[in-house]
């Protein structure tokens, strides 16, 4: 699959601005803070409905503009497509002129796998980066799961609520008993998907791993969590009522999930070096195209914000033998020439995209 093209209307510094995009590799370069970010932004909009810059979706809108609009039209093997995101005083997405009721029923219309520079800090910061990480990749292959996550983190608000209800009111803990199951429910189903998934990712990671290093590490990924059976939470909870009451929130449950990367059985977050980091950071995105590949039966497309800056020639060298198959929208600050290969080439200046050179 691939982008055939993106028009911004409105999108932070673009007034209106039409970006046609090879469907092999598009190189994106200049200066800082003159738009080269907010084009991948764009696309990723297109694609989960929502920003992965903010969550104050009137930040997207240009100064001094009352909307935006960005339309982005795409191509799959057997079908194309046109997304339109609308953002005013509320936000309306369609999909092929239809207005979509359910942002989820955006999901996997457009597949992509993102790379930011922040993201060299997956490992090294706490787990809700990791499961964020699960969830994208997760959400565009199974849209239930982000209706089961959306229930699950509903519920465990409710029941934090009467938590503190208990603590301060001093109301019965009999209802616990009816959060506690509904919990559960969703709990278990959300980690069947990431059981499933990390499992995708295990059988990839290994061969991937071992190309970009020449064979001189072992990976080893494991899947950390409370919720593997249904029995096993609930008693879980019960054990823990008393501290989460004291507390006033669920203190269990899935969405302390987490995972470990081992590089020859030590922990990377721990133990490794920077380059350590950057090269495993390397394999999980690399191995997350496959198991979408192999989802969806074609590749999705790769949005690297800053990427190359972050790895050295070596890794450089290894990541691109590895995405032959996919289209490529890249950003950095000086343009980067790239032999053998099919590649438009453009500069961003002052919120003006120029297409410069084709090879």
């Amino acid at each position: 699959m691939y982008i055939e093209k993106v028009i911004l209307n409105n999108f932070r510094n673009y007034e209106e601005q039409i970006v046609e995009f090879n469907k092999n590799i598009n190189v994106i370069y200049g200066d800082n803070a003159q738009g080269k970010t907010n084009i991948l932004e764009a696309i990723f909009l297109s694609a989960f409905g929502k920003s992965f810059r903010t969550s104050k979706e009137k930040e997207l809108i240009k100064l001094d503009k009352e909307f935006l609009n960005v339309s982005t039209f795409y191509k799959k093997s057997d079908r194309e497509g046109k997304i339109q995101i609308n953002i005013s005083n509320k936000k309306e997405v369609k999909l092929n002129g239809v207005k979509l009721k359910k942002l989820s029923e955006l999901l996997g219309n457009i597949n992509l796998v993102i790379f930011t520079p922040d993201d060299i800090n997956i490992l090294k910061d706490g787990p809700a980066k990791r499961r964020r990480f699960l969830d994208m990749m997760i959400g565009q292959l199974r849209p239930n799961y982000v209706y089961v996550l959306n229930q699950y983190l509903k519920t465990i608000e409710q029941r934090n609520n009467y938590l503190r209800q208990i603590k301060e009111q001093n109301v019965s803990t009999e209802m616990l008993d009816i959060w506690n199951e509904k919990l559960a429910e969703y709990a278990i189903k959300i980690f069947e998907y990431r059981y499933e998934f990390i499992e995708k990712l295990k059988s990839k990671i290994n061969n991937i791993h071992k190309n970009i290093t020449d064979g001189n590490e072992k990976i080893e990924i494991k899947y950390l969590s409370d919720c593997s059976n249904k029995e096993g939470y609930l008693k879980l909870l019960k054990e823990r009522t008393k501290l989460d009451i004291i507390k006033g929130y669920t203190t269990k449950g899935i969405h302390r999930d987490d995972f470990v990367v081992y590089i020859n059985e030590k922990e990377v977050n721990i133990y490794g070096s920077q380059g350590q980091n950057r090269t495993v950071i390397l394999t999980l995105k690399l191995s997350e195209l496959q198991v979408i590949y192999e989802e969806i039966g074609e590749y999705p497309i790769l949005l690297l914000d800053d990427f190359m800056s972050e790895l050295d020639e070596k890794r450089r060298k290894k990541f691109v033998e590895n995405i032959t198959d996919a289209q490529v929208i890249l950003t950095g600050t000086h343009k980067l020439i790239l032999e053998n290969f099919d590649y438009n080439i453009y500069n961003v200046k002052d919120g003006q995209v120029k297409n410069e050179e084709q090879f």
